[in-house]
């Protein structure tokens, strides 16, 4: 059975048939293992900490040799210092004294044997301090590498946004729509729970997601009747130039680069319902796509008055599945429902 879906930039319909269940099925399947790929990497570091504290309490159960023992548990401290900051490897420093602590009461005769109980306490202590004091040294350098870091990304996508700024100004009917965009992307991967530093890429993405528009005359993009077949040839290209422009940059924009290039492209193609599969779409230009559409329907344009936002968001929950992914679709409309309330 066949359904129409949108493209909203000129009030073209164009209908294609769907898959079978199977492929249904299949696209459900992803959508778990991107959930869980997303999980993973969340919480990567976090789980190597655990797995490695974990290693070095079974070490301290079969291992006889104390100082072996005590010397294991700075790699749980340092890692989680040097990945998480100086609150998670403090954390993890206060776990590994604790384990010592029990591991000392149940077996007190190999933490502490013969009559040199107090040099084996001073050991102790020496150690736990010393634990101690890495993690909050390692953690320190980690947090204020971190910052500067994030001073440059903010410097950096403060010039990305005056950029996109300047190259809508000339067209009143564009202005704007880039920011508005990226703001909408970066809230609906934020509902995702997605990594900061892909929100951060994401959020760029939709900043120069029209970045390619600048290498199209401006008659074609401010024209108030419809497009010829050549005209609109010329517009469909501005995501591969803008792939291409942005790929001169080098590897500052590396993430992006696919993101702008995969936009405009449906979530289920024509080709891939008729039965042929196709790559699969980075999750970010999965979620620029939304955002992008969204704005595009709510916005004014030379040849058509923008819709309501509840009128644009039923749309696109229309086409949920179809031409947006149904995962980017749910958080999305979360996003705009609680926008929506707040008005």
């Amino acid at each position: 059975m066949g359904y129409q879906t949108k493209v909203y930039e000129r009030g073209v319909f164009m209908e294609f048939t769907l898959g079978s269940d199977l492929k249904t099925v299949e696209k459900v399947a992803g959508w778990t293992m991107e959930n869980f790929k997303q999980f993973i990497l969340r919480n990567f570091e976090k789980a190597l900490v655990g797995v490695i504290l974990a290693v070095a309490f079974a070490g301290t159960y079969f291992l006889e040799e104390v100082s072996v023992v005590l010397n294991f548990y700075y790699l749980p401290v340092l890692v989680a210092s040097y990945f998480l900051g100086r609150r998670s490897g403090l954390l993890a420093a206060v776990l590994s004294i604790l384990m010592i602590g029990i591991c000392a009461v149940l077996f007190p005769e190999r933490f502490f044997p013969g009559p040199s109980v107090w040099k084996s306490i001073a050991q102790l202590s020496s150690w736990a301090g010393f634990l101690i004091l890495a993690s909050i040294a390692i953690g320190t350098l980690y947090e204020k590498h971190e910052s500067k870091l994030q001073d440059l990304k903010n410097a950096y996508v403060g010039i990305l946004e005056i950029l996109a700024k300047y190259l809508e100004s000339t067209d009143r009917y564009t202005k704007g729509h880039s920011v508005r965009v990226a703001e909408l992307a970066m809230e609906t991967a934020i509902a995702m729970e997605l990594l900061r530093s892909e929100v951060e890429t994401i959020r760029v993405a939709g900043l120069l997601h029209d970045i390619g528009k600048i290498e199209i005359s401006g008659d074609i993009l401010r024209k108030a009747a419809e497009l010829t077949v050549e005209e609109r040839e010329l517009m469909n290209q501005h995501s591969e130039k803008g792939a291409r422009i942005l790929s001169a940059v080098g590897g500052v924009l590396k993430e992006v680069v696919p993101i702008v290039l995969a936009h405009h492209k449906y979530f289920v193609s024509k080709i891939e319902a008729a039965g042929n599969p196709t790559p699969e779409l980075p999750l970010g230009a999965r979620i620029v796509s939304v955002a992008d559409a969204f704005d595009a329907m709510t916005s004014d344009r030379p040849y058509r008055k923008g819709i309501p936002p509840w009128q644009a968001l039923q749309e696109i929950v229309n086409n949920s599945g179809k031409q947006f992914d149904a995962a980017v679709v749910e958080a999305f409309k979360r996003v705009i429902q609680r926008k929506l309330e707040g008005i």
